[in-house]
Parts: structure tokens; sequence; C-alpha cells
């Protein structure tokens, strides 16, 4: 099972990681929205790996045959595999270069908030809002969890229908 979770984890990891070095380059080009469509568009996909690596586990391994929980085991753990990937290459992108993203991001967001005609009390709000989240951020507890939120809801959701679709009896003999 290591062999397995070790490969599609970090291939999955790979490809998250990939698409984020990719992107982070061209981030004010793209645009929060669209960076994001890709960033989890490569997070979809990565997690197809999830799949592979069960059905892999069951046919391989198991013989053919696996309950929903022994599946769920294997895909959490390339899930880990892959977000801790995920969230490594972030530390070296934030620490290494892109030191200033929660205030790039703070002041991006507040220029949007100016430019659709908010309030100036609904200005002053956010840029104490965003100046809050920037000094947090500093924290490296607090980034890597932030960053662990990310894929996480993609990859529990790809856990958990590929061992319910995976799950397949020993047959009675």
């Amino acid at each position: 099972m290591r062999r397995i979770v070790l490969t599609f984890g970090l291939i999955a990891g790979a490809v998250m990681s990939a698409m984020m070095l990719i992107t982070i380059p061209f981030h004010e080009q793209l645009g929060d929205g669209t960076g994001m469509a890709l960033g989890y568009t490569a997070m979809v996909l990565a997690s197809v790996l999830i799949y592979v690596g069960i059905r892999q586990h069951r046919d391989v391994v198991l013989g053919g045959s696996i309950s929903y929980w022994q599946g769920l085991k294997v895909g959490l753990l390339i899930s880990a595999v892959a977000v801790a990937c995920y969230v490594i290459t972030w530390q070296v992108i934030y620490y290494g270069w892109f030191p200033d993203f929660a205030e790039v991001y703070g002041a991006e967001a507040v220029r949007r908030l100016q430019e659709s005609g908010a309030s100036a009390a609904e200005i002053a709000e956010t840029t104490a809002e965003m100046q809050r989240f920037a000094e947090l951020y500093k924290n490296p507890l607090v980034n890597i969890a932030f960053t662990i939120l990310e894929p996480l809801p993609v990859v529990l959701l790809f856990s958990l229908v590929s061992a319910g679709l995976l799950r397949k009896p020993a047959s009675a003999t």
C-alpha cells in the first residue's frame, strides 16, 4: 500500500504544485478568478489519481475486492501526500518569492471594492480586515492551515466518492 500511496500522492501533488508554479508568476495578468479556476481545475485533475490509486490497490494488492473503509483509507493517505506537496510548494513560493502575498491580496480586494462604488465605511472595514489577515498570515502555522484548506474539500470529496464507487466485497466462494 505504501508504494501506491506514495506514487499516486506524489504525482497528484506534483500536478497541483506544477500548476501553482506555472500560474503564480502570472497572477496579476490572470486575475483572481482565472487563477483560482485554473488552480481548482488542476486540483480536480490531480484528484483523479485518488480514484486510480484506490483501484490499483483493490485490483493489484487486494485481489479485486476492497471495503469502503479500506478504499477511504487509501484515498485519504494519497490525499495527505498530495496536500503535503501542495503546502510545501506554497511555503517555498511564499517565503522565497512572494512574502508580500497577503498585502498584495488585501490591496487588490480593497481596490476592487473601491471600483465597485462601496461606501467609505465598507472600504475602511475591509482594509482593516485585510491588514489583520496579513498580520495573521505571517504566522507559519496559520499560513500552512490556510494552504491546507485550499485543496482539502476537493481531495476529501474524491476520496469519499472513489471509495464508494470502487468498493467491491470479496466474493463468497
